[in-house]
């Protein structure tokens, strides 16, 4: 899945070369100048990783993370604070207003991206190109190929992003909103149902290898994927 990567920055040439680095690294751009441009941005979807500058015309950046992390639709969402300021208190201030990371400025581009793939692992693990292996299954991202103890296995691009996800949180049980939110986007309107329809094809693409069982219905809950 490729991450949507919301830079907040007002400085034209820095802008340009987030932009840069970051369509190099095969994830999608998306532009705001000031705070009020990105909520604009944020209340139509959510971004998968912020890139927030501090210093802002109008709001600061420390001031939209401290909006955006009070908001349950937004808690979630990684930040990471770009900034001049590199005294030790400021850092904490970054930290503590609910930046998942910190640089400071000059960056280094490839540090950059380093930190972006390292908090996108940790926050978003199905945003990772990384080939997952998870109870006889292996999925590669980048090749957008699955197999099954060795064979391979034909799925969908909906089944594939819904196994995916399921892949990097094994065990956790999501409702079909959450699922919804997470695999079609927070603001695409699709019935709740249209989960059920996804969940039993990925079950018959399974079902050959004897894996179907893999994915579980919690009744009253959701679903859940186990390798147990």
């Amino acid at each position: 899945m490729t991450a949507n990567i919301l830079l907040v920055e007002d400085e034209p040439a820095i802008q340009e070369l987030l932009v840069f680095n970051v369509t190099q690294c095969g994830y999608r751009a998306i532009q705001a100048l000031d705070a009020a441009s990105a909520m604009s941005h944020i209340s139509h979807a959510l971004p998968d990783l912020i890139l927030l500058d501090w210093m802002l015309p109008g709001s600061s950046g420390i001031e939209l993370a401290r909006r955006l992390r009070a908001d349950q639709r937004t808690r979630n969402v990684p930040i990471i604070m770009l900034t001049a300021r590199n005294d030790e208190r400021d850092k904490v201030l970054g930290l503590e207003s609910g930046a998942d990371d910190y640089i400071t400025k000059p960056f280094s581009p490839r540090e950059l991206m380093a930190r972006i793939r390292a908090v996108l692992r940790r926050r978003t693990p199905q945003m990772s190109d990384e080939t997952v292996s998870a109870g006889g299954l292996e999925l590669s991202p980048t090749t957008h190929r699955v197999s099954a103890n060795g064979a391979m296995i034909d799925l969908g691009p909906t089944e594939f992003r819904l196994l995916h996800f399921f892949m990097t949180h094994v065990e956790r049980v999501y409702s079909r909103t959450q699922l919804l939110d997470q695999i079609w986007g927070d603001h695409v309107f699709v019935e709740e149902r249209t989960v059920d329809v996804h969940i039993r094809r990925l079950r018959q693409a399974l079902e050959p290898s004897g894996l179907e069982g893999m994915v579980q219905t919690v009744r009253g809950s959701g679903y859940r994927f186990s390798c147990n």
